[in-house]
């Protein structure tokens, strides 16, 4: 049995203030032919398919379409709900779909069935558990008391376990934070504190468990418990990453093999380091129209450096300066250093000239009245 393992796809969404969808397009474009090349029995998405719970119509239709050329393809698809998803959304059609080899796993049931797939050497029994937090976990299985996300997990593994014989083969699909995974800037807390992570022990029964949430690519506690990674990168921590697929091989005996395949974007995320002169002398060898945060490593303040860079890197989405001295900058220039929007800086101008005449309650509602701008810039 030989499936694909990716997660996170995240169809939807924004990065900074642009829309990802063509970049997703794109990469996905990359994944449909390399299905066609290994020819998979299937392809597993672990959650988080979309980027909210009301996602864009683009990005619905970029969905409708992959999921289309893949049962075209005689690919099975399978997948579950993230906690960025809206479970009652994605799980529209789930009867309907089935006859097209598309298996989906939206809202928590306390019987959800697992999707039996065959080939040479019998059956493979595939659990789809989507993401849970407590409080539907506990409706869901009409629990009488209270339970953790640990807890509300165990539960759900419980229910899926039950529906499998103990000697058949068996992959879980889930969606959670695995005790010990590495974060990226990117992800949702699940909750505070820690509370949401789970023990990988919990997988212990199945021979292979495709994990989404975190998005780098890794293991979680054992070799055959493992996160694909995002599709793309999408914040500058994960610059260092590389994304792509996981294909995954079961022996007859139910042993896991598993191959990192890499994916490569319309434009890579990056961090480029250096002084304002050294950087100005454009000697970047890799792609220039990548999405780019600048490091600058001046000390003092420069003179309209957004407006330089965006002439050697047009995706400049950024600059962080760790070794500013802000002691030796006005009030305005500390404002644009932390990388405030025009809108703010045309607010701490404003509140700044007129100081004597503005209350603190006055200074304090045109910000807010500021914010409200900025935010219905990112809705349009």
């Amino acid at each position: 049995m030989r499936f694909i393992h990716t997660a996170d796809w995240h169809l939807g969404k924004l990065f900074g203030q642009r829309h990802m969808t063509e970049d997703q397009a794109y990469v996905l474009e990359e994944l449909l032919a390399l299905c066609k090349d290994v020819r998979p029995d299937a392809l597993v998405i672990a959650g988080d398919v979309y980027d909210r719970a009301i996602p864009p119509p683009e990005a619905v239709e970029l969905f409708n379409e992959i999921l289309t050329r893949l049962a075209a393809q005689g690919i099975r698809v399978l997948f579950i709900a993230g906690n960025h998803d809206s479970a009652v959304r994605l799980g529209f059609g789930a009867q309907l779909l089935r006859a097209s080899g598309i298996y989906l796993a939206g809202a928590v049931r306390s019987a959800e069935p697992p999707v039996i797939l065959s080939d040479k050497h019998g059956d493979v029994y595939f659990s789809l558990i989507p993401y849970g937090d407590p409080p539907h976990v506990r409706e869901a299985f009409a629990l009488n008391e209270n339970v953790s996300f640990d807890g509300a997990l165990v539960v759900q593994i419980a229910a899926a376990r039950a529906q499998i014989p103990s000697s058949a083969r068996s992959v879980a699909v889930a969606h959670a934070f695995v005790i010990g995974g590495q974060t990226s800037e990117s992800e949702h807390a699940l909750s505070v504190g820690g509370s949401d992570h789970v023990s990988a022990e919990h997988f212990a029964a199945y021979s292979y468990t495709a994990l989404g949430h975190l998005h780098a690519p890794q293991r979680a506690g054992a070799e055959n418990v493992r996160y694909s990674g995002s599709l793309l990168k999408y914040s500058f921590d994960e610059a260092h990453q590389k994304k792509g697929i996981e294909l995954v091989e079961l022996n007859a005996a139910g042993a896991a093999s598993h191959t990192f395949y890499p994916l490569t974007p319309r434009h890579d995320v990056r961090i480029v380091r250096g002084m304002m002169d050294e950087i100005m002398t454009d000697t970047d060898p890799l792609p220039h129209d990548d999405y780019i945060c600048v490091e600058l490593f001046d000390t003092d303040a420069v003179l309209a450096a957004h407006e330089k860079l965006r002439r050697i890197y047009p995706n400049l989405f950024t600059i962080t300066r760790p070794n500013i001295n802000v002691n030796r900058l006005s009030s305005t220039e500390r404002s644009y250093e932390r990388g405030k929007s025009d809108l703010h800086l045309f607010s701490d101008f404003f509140a700044e000239v007129t100081d004597e005449q503005m209350t603190e309650t006055e200074r304090d509602e045109l910000i807010r009245i500021i914010d409200s701008m900025e935010q219905g810039e990112r809705a349009e």
